[in-house]
């Protein structure tokens, strides 16, 4: 079986409405960036366990990291505050930040899906919209 069908397995949904305004290139952006305002709602996109919330990962402000099924990671960056603990299950939709600007230089959310530890472009597993 394919790592792109387990990829399918998992029913992703957009963190958090704005518009795209950084795309993959797997060398500065591992992710993609959605533009928003300070304070709005960040989700999961998938259900999971949160592994790290905190600020200690330089470059990334306050973030969360949660851990998915077929060993896929999600991260939410440059957060104004995380509202979830390490160890917590979450479920897909339930909000787990709020959108900020720490490690940046304006309110966005850097969000990353991780396979393997292998950055993996998220447009192509989000549903489109």
């Amino acid at each position: 079986v394919s790592q792109s069908r387990y990829a399918m397995s998992i029913d992703w949904a957009w963190p958090t409405e704005g518009k795209v305004v950084a795309t993959f290139d797997d060398v500065r952006v591992k992710g993609v960036q959605i533009a928003g305002k300070s304070g709005q709602d960040i989700y999961a996109s998938a259900p999971g366990k949160v592994i790290y919330q905190g600020n200690a990962m330089r470059g990334y402000g306050n973030i969360v990291i949660i851990m998915h099924a077929n060993n896929y990671l999600t991260a939410y960056a440059f957060n104004k505050v995380n509202v979830v603990k390490e160890g917590q299950p979450v479920s897909k939709g339930q909000k787990i930040a709020e959108m900020g600007n720490t490690d940046t230089d304006s309110v966005k959310l850097h969000f990353e899906i991780r396979q393997a530890g292998k950055p993996i472009d998220p447009l192509k597993l989000l549903p489109p919209r």
